[in-house]
């Protein structure tokens, strides 16, 4: 089999060949410089705006706790004013009253701008968080709505109504089969109207059972025998003229 020779071909690899070399060799100057003259400082990130409102708020700060130690020279001042009587020496104390309060009113002057300064960053940052927090809430919103798309690819509504006919034909299988196995063999037929005449008797042995007057009827005969018993056969109690047994209790007339 011949091999046909291609010269576009065995260029192309030359020059790809030939790159590669090359920055191989581009890379090892560069390990190289890097080791003798060290890498250069990389690039810091731009200061953020919450960073600028701290460092504006711990300006402010720093100028708060110089207006407070001028308000205690002055106190001082005041105090040894009023202790003087008039003259030089308190016209000069007074003129150093006067200008440590023209540096308290600077300084007050600095703190109202930089808190003006860091309440107008602050309201830009809101902005700022404001619609990144909506820029969020847009891409969860449509993020969710692709799921939902995709999730509701994969449910039909035809599918559905197939499971639920399915599901009831199980549940009516099922129920035939517990009806089936609750059915009860060689059981003999028994007839309605006996069940009626049983129940009938039923009620008129409660209605027996209610009833007392055969006890009432016997607790009013007499008890205690006249004589003792086994003597006579038959006798009469002194209070009644009903006959009694032998035993005190009373005898049932002759049929």
């Amino acid at each position: 089999m011949k091999i046909k020779f291609q010269p576009k071909r065995v260029h192309k690899y030359c020059i790809l060949f030939m790159t590669i070399t090359l920055l191989l060799q581009n890379g090892k100057q560069t390990v190289e410089m890097n080791r003798l003259f060290g890498r250069g400082k990389a690039k810091e990130p731009p200061p953020s705006l919450t960073h600028a409102i701290q460092n504006v708020d711990a300006r402010a700060e720093h100028i708060d706790t110089k207006i407070s130690r001028l308000d205690q020279e002055l106190n001082k001042y005041r105090e040894q004013m009023n202790r003087m009587r008039d003259g030089p020496a308190k016209t000069a104390l007074k003129q150093k009253a006067l200008k440590v309060l023209r540096q308290k009113r600077l300084y007050e002057n600095q703190r109202d701008n930089l808190t003006q300064q860091s309440f107008n960053m602050e309201q830009s940052n809101f902005a700022i968080q404001s619609l990144k927090d909506t820029q969020a809430t847009v891409q969860a919103m449509k993020s969710g709505l692709k799921d939902m798309k995709r999730q509701q690819k994969n449910l039909r509504i035809d599918s559905i109504e197939d499971l639920q006919d399915e599901l009831a034909d199980m549940v009516e299988n099922s129920n035939e089969i517990q009806e089936a196995l609750g059915q009860t063999y060689g059981m003999p037929e028994i007839d309605d109207d006996e069940l009626e005449a049983e129940l009938e008797a039923l009620k008129d042995e409660i209605v027996l059972d209610r009833d007392s007057t055969y006890i009432d009827d016997a607790l009013r005969a007499p008890v205690v025998p006249i004589k003792e018993p086994g003597s006579e056969t038959a006798t009469t109690s002194s209070t009644s003229q009903v006959p009694v047994d032998e035993f005190g209790l009373p005898k049932l007339p002759a049929t």
